[in-house]
């Protein structure tokens, strides 16, 4: 199998380089054809979608999975052009020219497409409401890539960490390193999942073949608030030595850390349909966390 992997530098892409390489060839593709950890790759702008098609063409691959998204939640409020660029065009040319080939598109989606009003864990046919100009590019992109007419799989998860790229998890470690005391927000719930259980899973769906498209879940099990994610990293980078003394961890109200960039209270992810479907064993987020940091 030759896979093409859009944004192979980012957190879930760095990791499916890696995931999917027993699969057989894994070709990156890059804004500036550069691999993070060294070495060229294919490159491509985005937020021109003119040339995904002509790349896709030229790599013949069997699958196209895009890993590449726009992500700055806050900044998307100054920049919806950008966020629809890379979140909803990018994603409509790669359908386009997946249906095109004949192949299947895996595209990643996010829990913020929900606004976040649930009592339960949201499923794939509850109906979507995004808060802001993130939520919305990405809704607009799974729209594009399900009316394609390619083979699709879109997988909407959350709350992605990793110790590769800008993410919640490096940040604390970073601040906890340097700070008595943290401020985390302890009102808003969902799940955070690691770019490698994302990758892992990815590429057990594609040794089994992709069944039907549509969206499906994919996240850790469980929830927990902001506030109760930075303290369990706390409490295992302390006992593991990454930092020397564990510092406070104080609770507060998303009034009291405005941002300019609504995010939903609750948007943890029912990930049942994927897990039968797949027979996928979902780790909880506790314990990914901890092999994250191991």
């Amino acid at each position: 199998m030759r896979c093409l992997v859009f944004g192979g530098n980012g957190q879930v892409g760095h990791a499916l380089l890696g995931a999917l390489s027993p699969l057989g060839e894994v070709v990156a593709a890059t804004r500036d054809g550069q691999l993070a950890g060294g070495g060229r790759c294919e490159a491509i702008d985005l937020t021109r979608d003119d040339g995904i098609g002509p790349l896709v063409g030229r790599v013949a691959p069997d699958v196209v999975v895009n890993a590449a998204a726009y992500t700055a939640v806050d900044r998307a409020e100054q920049e919806p052009g950008l966020a629809h660029a890379v979140n909803a065009r990018a994603p409509a040319a790669m359908a386009r020219a997946c249906a095109d080939a004949g192949i299947p598109l895996v595209h990643y989606s996010t829990d913020y497409v929900f606004n976040g009003a649930g009592q339960r864990p949201y499923r794939e046919d509850d109906p979507t409401d995004p808060l802001g100009v993130y939520g919305e590019s990405k809704l607009a992109g799974e729209r594009a890539v399900a009316g394609s007419g390619a083979p699709h799989l879109i997988l909407r998860t959350a709350w992605v960490h990793g110790l590769h790229g800008h993410n919640f998890l490096k940040t604390m470690l970073r601040l906890g390193a340097e700070r008595d005391e943290l401020r985390v927000v302890a009102d808003q719930v969902g799940s955070p999942t690691p770019a490698w259980l994302i990758a892992d899973a990815t590429a057990r769906i594609l040794r089994q073949g992709i069944r039907a498209s549509g969206v499906r879940h994919l996240a850790a099990q469980g929830q927990c608030s902001w506030f109760d994610f930075a303290s369990a990293i706390m409490d295992l980078a302390t006992a593991s030595g990454r930092i020397s003394r564990r510092p406070d961890v104080v609770p507060i109200s998303t009034a009291e850390y405005p941002t300019p960039a609504t995010r939903p209270a609750y948007s943890v992810l029912d990930t049942t349909l994927l897990g039968d479907e797949y027979e996928l064993d979902l780790p909880g987020w506790e314990q990914a966390l901890a092999t994250t940091l191991a």
